[in-house]
Order: structure tokens, then C-alpha cells, then sequence
């Protein structure tokens, strides 16, 4: 049921933002692998309270509110977020509308980079354990990887 209702909120997300490109949880790993190619900058869109139960290794947690987006490096292709989709999409269509390129949203955010079994950070050391961002949305995530304090 869990696959289910993923797939179906990832459809959502892609009927909301349409114009915003994904990328999935293999192609950003391989993508953060392939020394040919300019590694790209990882941006988290959570708060910086999950951002600092853990991350994706690389990530910078940056404020999908923000209005300063000339901050965000352009030199590189831009992977955004968050904890299931709807925020990095969201962030993702706000750096193409200003104007810039080579932007894409992780498919499945964070949860489902933690449910495939992909490293996650917090403090620069591997943790098993994810912020579940709410009662309703962290029946997303395995249950394994719910972070207890929150």
C-alpha cells in the first residue's frame, strides 16, 4: 500500500509541476559517482530541523521561502529535495522561472533515497534515521528510518 500511495502522491507532484524535470533516486547516484561529469550541487529544501536529523551526504539545506536565489551557484546541474517531492518541485520551478538551468527535483525526495537503502549524513557521519516531517507523511518512510525524537 505504501508503493502505492508514493507513486500516486509522485504523480501529483508531476501533475503539479509540469514543467519541472525529475530525476530518480539511481540517476542522482550515479550522477554524485561519475568523476567525468561536474558533480552537482544537492540542495535540501526541508527545514533546518530535518535537515539536521540527516541529509544526503553532499546536500546544503537552503529555504525553499527564500527569495535570495542568487546565492545558488549556476557552474553545475542543481538536484533539489526534500522530504517526499512537493517542496523541491516547488523550489525546483522557482530557480528555472529565474532563469536558471540544468535544474531537476529528486523523484521520491529524501524518503525514498532512505527506503532504497542510500547512505544518509548527519554531522558528516552515516545514520540510519530520517526526519519523518508528520505523523501522516512518515508513513512514507519504513519505519526503520524514523528518527525518534521527532
Amino acid at each position: 500500500m505504501q508503493s502505492l500511495t508514493f507513486n500516486f502522491i509522485k504523480l501529483l507532484i508531476g501533475f503539479q509541476f509540469p514543467t519541472v524535470e525529475e530525476i530518480n533516486c539511481n540517476q542522482l547516484a550515479q550522477l554524485l559517482l561519475d568523476s567525468a561529469k561536474p558533480c552537482p550541487l544537492v540542495l535540501d529544501a526541508r527545514s533546518q530541523t530535518e535537515y539536521a536529523v540527516s541529509h544526503i551526504e553532499t546536500a546544503v539545506c537552503i529555504d525553499p521561502l527564500t527569495d535570495d536565489l542568487a546565492t545558488v551557484s549556476q557552474d553545475r546541474p542543481i538536484v533539489v529535495y526534500c522530504a517526499v517531492g512537493y517542496r523541491s518541485a516547488k523550489l525546483a520551478q522557482k530557480l528555472d522561472e529565474a532563469g536558471m538551468k540544468c535544474i531537476y527535483h529528486l523523484s521520491g525526495g529524501i524518503f525514498q533515497w532512505a527506503n532504497e537503502g542510500r547512505p544518509i549524513f548527519q554531522n558528516g557521519h552515516p545514520t540510519k534515521v530520517v526526519h519523518p516531517y508528520n505523523a501522516i507523511w512518515g508513513k512514507l518512510l519504513k519505519a526503520t528510518y524514523h528518527a525518534q525524537e521527532c
